[in-house]
């Protein structure tokens, strides 16, 4: 869609209340479009008040509807936990995770105010115009949806950030350039972003980035803090013993793992688009959360479901990367975790301490297939020594075979 096929649609913005957000919106009003602009509360840490935006985009001449979503995220978060389901470098994708809520919690929303195109300020070069429209088109496929910044006429009178704020200023909308910043944050409840900019160059430490969410290690206390987290079937229900909601518990997962320095992730992701991406992450509830889970799992987890859950893992990962959250195969991955988690319930308790987590104890997991008799290197009513020898000559009968057919090629 270009500009010119606005004027008979009822648009939705998805706005932050930026620079580009009045930029958009105010260009199209002038263009004669019908315009209503959302937003997504996703508890981003980066927001003193989220109705903020609402204020900033007023003197646009819009109105602004925010939809609260804190739940949504939080519980995807936990799921995605469950999952661990952690992307290229193991990071955890918050902001992938992010844009399906945002799409599914607008689109919502704008189909009540009879919008029939949805409009995003993602850029061409990115992950985020691909997750917008694809979220778009598999749940709403009767909604348009139009990109401003591949609009040629809007890249023509916008080249930077320098002409927008001239654009604006002609109306007397305040906006301001700022200095170059180092890098770009996307933020939500589930963790943040950092990109772009300074970021761009593999010179630049991650040592730039000013925490949101954490502190860097070597100002984390100088004692180490313990914490036992709960979990049944795999999603955490308790923190130090509190029975907490999925928001409420995320909360305290962050603050918790964000005070001990737990919470950095540098990753040079494989994009949709085909490029590489350097990327700064912070998401301490999340690894916090992620970590101790591992402990359980690794008790009640064969060897072959072990297999079986990394695979599945994988594929929810690159699903919400590429945002494909609700298609048929994720859902068929989840019904899998859901699955193999059944027997994951246990407590677990852990040491924090600038920036490394210790195991300390995992206690209440009947699921457990670990059994301190069978691994024993002492006498015990474990396994029976005397017992491997006849696996030793099983194993023994295809090894002679393998070297007499001269399939081991190795010289001494």
């Amino acid at each position: 869609m270009r500009l010119n096929d606005l004027k008979n649609e009822r648009l939705g913005i998805c706005v932050s209340g930026g620079l580009d957000s009045k930029t958009v919106a105010k260009r199209l009003k002038e263009a004669g479009a019908d315009v209503l602009c959302f937003t997504a509360d996703l508890g981003q840490p980066d927001e003193t008040d989220i109705n903020n935006v609402r204020e900033k985009m007023a003197p646009c001449g819009v109105e602004t509807v925010i939809v609260d979503l804190k739940k949504e995220i939080a519980e995807e978060a936990l799921r995605t936990v469950k999952a661990q389901a952690t992307y290229d470098g193991g990071y955890w994708n918050s902001t992938g995770l992010g844009r399906a809520v945002t799409v599914k919690g607008l689109i919502g929303e704008m189909k009540k105010r009879g919008v029939t195109t949805l409009v995003h300020g993602a850029t061409g070069r990115g992950n985020d115009q691909m997750r917008f429209e694809r979220y778009t088109n598999v749940l709403a496929p009767e909604m348009k949806v139009y990109a401003p910044w591949r609009d040629p006429e809007l890249l023509d009178q916008f080249p930077g950030r320098t002409q927008m704020a001239e654009y604006l200023q002609k109306f007397g909308i305040a906006a301001t350039i700022g200095g170059k910043k180092k890098y770009s944050t996307d933020a939500n409840l589930a963790g943040l972003s950092h990109e772009a900019e300074d970021l761009e160059s593999l010179e630049t430490p991650v040592t730039i980035v000013e925490p949101i969410m954490g502190v860097w290690p070597q100002a984390a206390p100088d004692q180490i803090e313990e914490v036992s987290i709960r979990f049944v079937e795999g999603l955490p229900t308790e923190i130090n013993g509190m029975a907490l909601s999925a928001v409420e518990l995320l909360k305290n997962a962050n603050v918790i793992g964000g005070r001990n320095g737990i919470w950095m992730k540098n990753a040079l992701e494989n994009r949709i688009v085909g490029t590489k991406s350097r990327g700064v992450y912070e998401a301490p509830g999340m690894e916090l959360l992620g970590f101790a889970l591992r402990q359980v799992y690794q008790a009640v987890l064969d060897k072959k479901a072990n297999k079986l859950f990394n695979h599945l893992s994988q594929i929810i990962s690159e699903q919400i990367y590429e945002g494909r959250y609700f298609d048929p195969v994720t859902r068929a991955a989840q019904v899998g975790i859901d699955s193999l988690a059944q027997p994951a319930s246990g407590l677990v308790k852990l040491g924090l301490y600038k920036g490394n987590m210790y195991f300390y104890s995992m206690t209440e997991c009947p699921g457990s297939l670990y059994n301190e008799a069978d691994s024993s290197m002492e006498a015990s009513d474990g396994l029976n020594p005397v017992n491997s020898q006849g696996y030793a000559e099983i194993q023994k009968i295809e090894a002679v075979a393998m070297a007499k057919a001269g399939q081991i090629k190795v010289t001494f």
